[in-house]
């Protein structure tokens, strides 16, 4: 095959693996057709990020229950203000395309306030045990982190760029601190722990989880998420501790006190990062990676109007690169070297005019090469030898001028195992004096 470069020469066959590559590194320039394309939208992780996330699953355990006792709302009404609080805050930070501190950090506290009143509707007001909302939520957590997983094939919160990863993330923390309150509360009421031994219980656990990390080679993510689910216990025992009475062996604080001494904490921090950006990663946007290679095989169609729309439609579906592969137009292989040259610039002519329209249609650049052989079957099988693509789409006339579909050729392709969309342009779309020369379709 021969790669359109503006000089009317033949190259090897072999230089198309060189070709298919080039376009791959085209692949990776931004394209209008890629997924909303975002900044992390969540904070570094640093020990900014593990000290608000500890005062702001305390202030979840102290504010749930001064806004139900002490200002008298009742759990069920609190549930109902701080969950309609809880949506407005996460449609906001849904709509933002990068970090923000106040945002994100509202939600967390919110969030770690729901997340509370879930478990604790389930067990003060439905009599749900502890063990069961235990074992429930973590079932429910382990659901989401699987499709997570099987969806996007990593659980990093370094990589939450689109809205699909964002919506996993902030389930997953929601069950983490159900979880982590219903399990918090087992340990620390019905086993009889109390608050104080269950707070150096917690903490000796993450302390294990960091030592496993660092020294034992315990995988970074699975490490994050198993110290992220194990702050909720800690920070609702420190809450217990703090603002419970002493005889249910908390030191008296309160919880009006206890919520506003962390709630200024909360502030504090969160304004300090805010200014500074210390936990913003500076990690430049991301762009949704490759994923098909697609093979276009035509002629004399190859810049007709039914082939570009098929273009423009799976470019829409999906990233995808393009690449058009114009069999050789001579009608047979036994002909002189002048017929194959002349021959040879016909297809040459064809990439000219069709290499543009395709680039506009698929949104990123195009290249294609005329083959060296005639026969569409062959010249299809060599690009598939020395390239991978993923599909086809053929580009053809219609069947009572059309060789290709005569001889069955979209059936012989898909017997290759790859997809194959096949696009019958009218004739009046191609000129009668190319009617005329395309002779590998009327041959």
């Amino acid at each position: 095959m021969s790669r359109k470069t503006g000089r009317r020469v033949q190259t090897p066959v072999r230089e198309v693996a060189t070709r298919v590559a080039r376009v791959r590194r085209l692949n990776a320039e931004p394209s209008a057709h890629v997924a909303r394309q975002m900044l992390n939208k969540v904070p570094e992780v640093t020990l900014y990020f593990w000290v608000i996330k500890v005062l702001c699953t305390t202030v979840g355990e102290t504010a749930s229950d001064y806004l139900s006792d002490n200002v008298g709302l009742g759990l069920t009404k609190t549930t109902f203000i701080t969950g309609a609080l809880l949506i407005v805050t996460l449609v906001a930070q849904f709509r933002l395309r990068k970090y923000v501190a106040g945002v994100y950090w509202l939600g967390i506290v919110l969030i770690s306030v729901v997340g509370t009143q879930i478990t604790d509707n389930l067990t003060d007001n439905l009599g749900v045990s502890l063990v069961i909302t235990t074992a429930v939520f973590s079932a429910a957590l382990a659901i989401v982190f699987a499709v997570w997983y099987a969806s996007e094939r990593t659980l990093s919160i370094h990589t939450i760029f689109t809205t699909k990863r964002e919506g996993f993330y902030w389930l997953a923390v929601l069950f983490t601190f159900a979880l982590g309150t219903a399990a918090g509360d087992l340990i620390a009421e019905r086993l009889s722990v109390g608050y104080f031994w269950s707070l150096v219980l917690f903490a000796g656990a993450i302390a294990a989880v960091a030592a496993c990390h660092y020294w034992f080679g315990l995988n970074a993510v699975g490490a994050f998420w198993i110290a992220y689910i194990l702050t909720r216990p800690l920070g609702a025992s420190t809450g217990d501790l703090l603002s419970q009475p002493r005889h249910d062996g908390g030191l008296g604080l309160g919880t009006t006190i206890t919520s506003l001494i962390f709630l200024l904490a909360i502030l504090a921090v969160v304004s300090f990062l805010a200014v500074t950006k210390r936990d913003v990663a500076e990690i430049a946007p991301y762009h949704t990676e490759p994923h098909a290679q697609v093979l276009i095989v035509a002629n004399k169609t190859a810049a007709a109007p039914p082939l570009l729309e098929a273009v423009r439609r799976r470019a829409a579906q999906s990233t995808a690169t393009f690449y058009l592969v114009v069999p050789n137009p001579a009608p047979h292989a036994e002909i002189t070297d002048e017929e194959r040259r002349r021959h040879h610039l016909d297809g040459e002519h064809v990439l000219e005019l069709a290499l543009p329209q395709l680039k506009l249609a698929a949104g990123r650049p195009v290249e294609g090469a005329v083959s060296s052989r005639h026969d569409p079957m062959d010249a299809i099988e060599e690009a598939l030898h020395d390239g991978e693509f993923d599909e086809v789409i053929l580009s053809t006339l219609p069947r009572h001028i059309s060789a290709w579909l005569k001889a069955d050729l979209p059936q012989r392709v898909e017997h290759l195992g790859l997809r194959v969309t096949t696009v019958v342009a009218p004739a009046r779309h191609v000129q009668a004096d190319e009617l005329i020369a395309a002779a590998d379709e009327r041959s």
